[in-house]
């Protein structure tokens, strides 16, 4: 840095725009990866919302971490779960024949990734809930990665059920077949669904409405519905602040996860975690 210091004394002018470009080179190598990561998925993907890409390793064992430390776990279990759900092929299979079958295959690739979802599917093997709630279903990705993880919990004495949400009538194709037995999706409105909704929950992931006012609806319509030691995940908290007041106004402890994800354009969503001690 002591030569742009000498050229700014000596040639002013000269030195600002070899520092400029110095700076940009900086900046700049920051945007190439993404750039060339977003070249080949033009040509790659089909999907044009909800992108599904892999956790790079050391991402994974950060979410373990913390999935341990809310859950008062081991980390190593945490990453066993998350390694049952990415080598579970029978899943893959499943969700590779449905989208194949589907007349939306062409808005969706045939690569199956999870990304931030394994941190869903460890949740639901550690907590064992009884009821996961998931508002905004879209294809299904999550519904059949929290069912699945309903699966292997009833294989171990502890049965649950998902619930999933959606105004599309025509979402949730990929929740079929055996997985179809551990979950439902309630079509319509997420809020009168929620209204009307009786028993307790023990999971509950916000990912509909998109809007911080409608999110933090959702949020006041499940309040008293919520089990004791409940966790609520918010897939919009990297876009919203809701779940942190609703955390806050609820005596709630609050963490966010914040994905990275491998080989791929899309910068990463997050994680909201509320939860109780």
């Amino acid at each position: 840095m002591n030569k742009y210091k000498r050229m700014i004394i000596k040639t002013p002018l000269l030195g600002r725009m070899l520092l400029m470009l110095h700076r940009a080179k900086i900046g700049l190598s920051y945007f190439l990866k993404p750039f060339a990561n977003l070249f080949t998925w033009l040509f790659s993907s089909r999907e044009t919302t909800n992108f599904t890409y892999d956790l790079t390793d050391d991402n994974k064992q950060y979410l373990a971490a913390l999935i341990a430390d809310i859950t008062d776990g081991k980390i190593s279990v945490i990453m066993d779960y998350i390694d049952e759900i990415e080598n579970d092929t029978e899943l893959r299979k499943h969700i590779q024949d449905a989208t194949a079958g589907s007349e939306w295959r062409f808005m969706a690739d045939r690569e199956v990734r999870f990304g931030r979802r394994v941190g869903w599917y460890a949740l639901a093997r550690v907590l064992k809930p009884k009821v996961i709630i998931e508002t905004g279903v879209d294809k299904g990705l999550g519904a059949c990665l929290l069912t699945a993880a309903l699966r292997q919990n009833a294989k171990e004495g502890q049965p649950g059920k998902y619930y999933g949400t959606d105004i599309n009538p025509e979402a949730g194709y990929l929740l079929s077949g055996d997985y179809e037995n551990f979950g439902e999706i309630l079509y319509g409105d997420s809020i009168t669904s929620l209204e009307q909704f009786t028993d307790q929950i023990d999971l509950f992931i916000n990912d509909s409405d998109h809007s911080a006012s409608y999110e933090a609806k959702e949020y006041l319509t499940i309040a008293d519905k919520l089990s004791e030691k409940a966790v609520i995940l918010g897939d919009n908290s990297h876009c919203t602040d809701k779940l942190f007041q609703f955390s806050i106004q609820t005596n709630r402890q609050f963490i966010y996860f914040q994905e990275k994800p491998k080989d791929h354009w899309y910068p990463g969503g997050g994680i909201g975690i509320s939860f109780r001690r």
